[in-house]
């Protein structure tokens, strides 16, 4: 096949992707910039004056930010599927960085997309803290044993976050774990191929 007729088929492909999936050309909530609690009130508003006679898109675009932001808007939508019955669609856009794939993980495989061109950064929880030993030798072991317990249960939560992205997916937990510590960085067609999300727009 000619270079030409290769970049007809991809136009042609890209449009049909496009018509099928009328709703996300024009989505319900738009968040942009980092996940923080002045997102997660704009979530809210947007949640609260979505239609609930169809399903509703999310559309983000961010480097990062809260992770547990993150996490309580996925519990918002999880509650919110669950208990309405309402169906919420992911749209990502440009940028799914950090506490923005925590977000995604919230959503199905079968309802996350991105627009062409979009990557998906993936990453192991950071700590920044600095601990001071000082007084009495048993208030010092309680303070580190009390940091310890923090870094255990962040990791818990991360592994949480992890199998929850790869849930439905073609990508064992294993894999994830292993790149991770690097910043995973994926490509919005490899993210379909891999089953992360269903489709690129």
């Amino acid at each position: 096949m000619s270079d030409q007729a290769q970049s007809t088929t991809q136009d042609n492909s890209r449009r049909a992707a496009i018509h099928d999936y009328p709703l996300l050309a024009s989505p319900h909530i738009s968040l942009s910039g980092p996940v923080d609690h002045d997102m997660y009130a704009r979530f809210r508003d947007g949640l609260a004056n979505a239609p609930r006679d169809t399903a509703t898109v999310i559309t983000i675009s961010t480097l990062g930010g809260d992770p547990e932001v993150a996490r309580l808007m996925g519990d918002d939508i999880r509650l919110l599927r669950e208990f309405e019955g309402r169906e919420f669609l992911f749209l990502g856009k440009v940028a799914v960085y950090s506490a923005g794939a925590t977000f995604m993980a919230a959503f199905p495989v079968d309802k996350r997309f991105l627009t062409r061109g979009t990557r998906i950064m993936i990453h192991e929880r950071i700590m920044n803290k600095t601990i001071e030993v000082a007084g009495p030798l048993k208030t010092c072991i309680a303070t580190l044993k009390a940091n310890l317990h923090e870094i255990e249960h962040s990791i818990l939560i991360e592994e949480e976050g992890f199998r929850a992205i790869v849930e439905g997916s073609k990508v064992p937990i294993e894999d994830l774990v292993k790149r991770a510590p690097e910043n995973w960085y994926i490509e919005a067609d490899e993210a379909r191929d891999l089953g992360l999300v269903l489709d690129v727009i």
